[in-house]
């Protein structure tokens, strides 16, 4: 039957409409913008015109389709609360609503491992794992709303799933990766604590077969972690990954306590004062990339027959090579 996907033209959207259509399932992808259709239909989805909060539009695009997934939300790491609550919470509820209406059997949202972030480290979580009382930030927050609203769902008639994969990167990024680039080629990079901390990570093709998966096969009311196997040293994953843009990653190095004490003090004044864009280190991203989260894929590739087909050497490979074709 037919996919419904929310956040189609975004980096994981994109993976997700190439997944189902190779494996000749139709999509169908809320859009808001005329460009924003037109990535969609060149991936070979049918565009549905719309935003989060048009369940009228949501509901109609949604007839005839067996799953919907939800893939959108305020992906950041600051903002304000209410963009979060909008975007990412109400939306996600308004989702939810359209397809219980619709009719639709199936529902997969994109969760994520920052649902765990408290503050320190995340070690060998699994899907047991609790939430932390104090979410680390208002990403982490929403997305740990939205997801136990989703599984909160789940009925006999209305089978509701979220998979939570963890740095999601790969071909077509186009939002970590370019960060990644300018951060390094800004001469602000340090690496906090020496990134010698593990993490797992998660290439964007091994998300779209995770979540595909989880789609046909998976339980209600369960989350499913997914990974590209065992956790890597931060240090050398992300030198690996800017090498293949032709960036020399920087030696600096600066202790952890540096590092929270900016991004305490960042925050302070952008709250203060009101400051536009985000605070140059946050909490969040302290936490999420600079302190260690691995996270225990085994029952997604016992339950789903998942595999992370993807390895971490070839979507370099192929990242590497995308970059030399650009640039000669």
């Amino acid at each position: 039957m037919q996919v419904f996907l929310t956040g189609g033209s975004g980096f994981v959207g994109r993976a997700l409409i190439t997944e189902f259509v190779t494996h000749d399932v139709p999509v169908r992808a809320l859009v808001r913008s005329a460009a924003a259709a037109d990535t969609v239909r060149a991936l070979r989805a049918e565009p549905v015109m719309g935003d989060l909060t048009a369940t009228e539009a949501m509901r109609a695009g949604m007839q005839g389709c067996g799953t919907v997934v939800h893939a959108a939300a305020k992906v950041a790491m600051w903002g304000r609360q209410d963009e979060f609550f909008a975007d990412t919470i109400q939306g996600t509820r308004n989702v939810l609503s359209a397809a219980r209406d619709a009719g639709v059997a199936r529902f997969v949202h994109i969760g994520t491992e920052a649902v765990l972030a408290g503050g320190g480290p995340i070690v060998g979580a699994d899907e047991r794992t609790p939430y932390p009382a104090v979410p680390n930030g208002l990403y982490p927050w929403s997305k740990g709303q939205a997801e136990r609203d989703v599984i909160a769902a789940n009925t006999a008639q209305f089978t509701t799933i979220s998979v939570r994969p963890r740095f999601v990167w790969g071909r077509d990024d186009t939002t970590l990766l370019p960060q990644l680039v300018r951060g390094m080629q800004s001469g602000a990079w340090a690496w906090f604590g020496g990134g010698a901390h593990l993490t797992s990570t998660c290439h964007v093709r091994n998300v779209a077969e995770g979540v595909r998966l989880a789609a046909e096969r998976g339980r209600g009311g369960e989350i499913y972690f997914v990974t590209d196997g065992q956790p890597v040293v931060f240090r050398d994953f992300l030198t690996r990954l800017a090498a293949t843009q032709g960036v020399v990653a920087p030696a600096r190095e600066a202790p952890m306590w540096v590092a929270k004490f900016a991004a305490g003090g960042s925050e302070f004044i952008w709250r203060t004062f009101s400051l536009a864009g985000a605070p140059p280190i946050s909490g969040t991203v302290v936490n999420l990339m600079f302190e260690e989260v691995t996270v225990n894929d085994r029952k997604a590739r016992d339950e789903l027959g998942y595999t992370g087909h993807v390895s971490i050497e070839q979507g370099l490979a192929e990242l590497a090579a995308d970059h030399a074709a650009a640039v000669s």
